[in-house]
C-alpha cells in the first residue's frame, strides 16, 4: 500500500495548535488529481496543499478542501513556503514566485533574527454585489438582521477565492454566531459556491483593526475555517474601496480563530496601483506541530 508524508504547519501563529493547520505534501508530481483530493480528505484540514514542479514559477502550489480543490489559500500558501525554507528545498533570495490557479504570484520571505515571516501578494482584488435576502443571509449564521452593520454594504469579493464579505455591528455577536452552513447556496444565489465572512471592527487585541470568522461553504467538507488568509486580503481591499475611499494605502492587523480556540492574526498590506488596481499583500509566522503518514 502506498503512503504519502504528510507534513503538518499551523499558520498565523507561532504557538502550535493555534492558527490555522495545513497540510504539506512535498514532491506530489507523481501523485493523480484523484488521489491529492482523497489525501485532502484523509487528512481532514480545511487545505492541505500538494507541492509540484513548474515551469512557469519556481514552485506550483495546488490546494484540496476535504471535498473539492481550490484556487488559491493564503494560510496553505504560508505553510507551505516555510516548510519548504525549513527543508532547504527552496533558493535562499528572499524572492520567490509560485504557481496557482489563481496565477504566478511573488513571495516574500522575511527572515529576522529568530522570526521567519512569509509574505503573499494576491489577486487583484474583484467586488459583486449580493443581491439576496439578508434576513436569511443573518438567520444562516444565527443572527437577528439588526445585528449587521449597513453602514458598510455585503459584497461578494475576491483576491484569488470568493467568500461574501459581512459587515457587523458588535464583537458580542461573534460569539453567538451558529453557521447552518448548508443552507448557504439557496442564499448566495450569485456565488452558492462561495464562504461566508463576518467581520467587525471591534477587536479583543487592541493592536487589532478587524475581527473575524470565516464559514465554509458545504461543499468543501469543513464548518469553519480558523484564521484566513485570502479573505483578510479581501478585506483590505474592502477598506479602502468602501470604508475609507479617500486613502491610498492601508496596513492593519486582523484578528481570527478565538472563538475557536485558534487564536492568530494577519498582517494586511493594501494599495492603490493605478484605476482599479489594488496591491493587496498578507503575511504571518508559521509554526511546525508534526508529520505524519496516509495511505492511498
Amino acid at each position: 500500500m502506498k503512503e504519502v508524508n504528510v507534513y503538518h504547519y499551523d499558520a498565523f501563529s507561532s504557538i502550535p495548535n493555534k492558527g490555522n493547520p495545513a497540510g504539506v505534501v512535498l514532491d506530489a508530481n507523481g501523485l493523480s488529481e484523484d488521489e491529492m483530493q482523497h489525501i485532502a480528505r484523509k487528512v481532514g484540514f480545511n487545505e492541505t496543499t500538494f507541492v509540484l514542479k513548474s515551469d512557469k514559477a519556481d514552485v506550483r502550489l495546488r490546494f484540496f478542501t476535504p471535498g473539492h480543490e481550490m484556487n488559491l489559500c493564503g494560510h496553505a500558501t504560508i505553510a507551505s513556503l516555510f516548510c519548504l525554507q525549513e527543508r532547504g528545498m527552496i533558493d535562499s533570495a528572499n524572492n520567490i514566485n509560485i504557481e496557482t490557479n489563481a496565477g504566478i504570484l511573488p513571495i516574500e520571505i522575511i527572515n529576522d533574527i529568530n522570526v521567519t515571516t512569509i509574505k503573499m501578494k494576491q489577486a487583484n482584488p474583484q467586488f459583486g454585489s449580493f443581491n439576496g435576502d439578508i434576513e436569511r443571509l443573518a438567520h444562516s449564521i444565527g443572527l437577528s438582521v439588526e445585528e449587521l452593520d449597513d453602514r458598510n454594504p455585503i459584497v461578494y469579493g475576491s483576491t484569488g477565492i470568493w467568500t461574501l464579505l459581512i459587515p457587523v455591528k458588535s464583537l458580542s455577536s461573534f460569539r453567538r454566531m451558529l453557521p447552518k452552513n448548508e443552507l448557504f447556496p439557496d442564499i448566495l444565489t450569485g456565488n452558492p459556491r462561495c464562504s461566508l465572512h463576518p467581520f467587525c471592527l471591534e477587536t479583543i487585541d487592541q493592536n487589532a483593526k478587524m475581527h473575524a470568522r470565516h464559514f465554509s461553504s458545504p461543499y468543501s467538507g469543513t464548518v469553519e475555517d480558523p484564521v484566513t488568509g485570502t479573505a483578510s486580503g479581501v478585506m483590505g481591499a474592502y477598506y479602502l474601496t468602501y470604508m475609507e475611499p479617500e486613502l491610498q494605502e492601508a496596513a492593519f492587523t486582523v484578528e481570527q480563530g478565538l472563538e475557536m480556540n485558534r487564536d492568530g492574526r494577519v498582517k494586511v498590506e493594501v494599495r492603490r496601483a493605478g484605476p482599479g488596481q489594488m496591491d493587496v499583500h498578507i503575511s504571518g509566522t508559521v509554526v511546525k506541530v508534526n508529520e505524519f503518514r496516509v495511505s492511498l
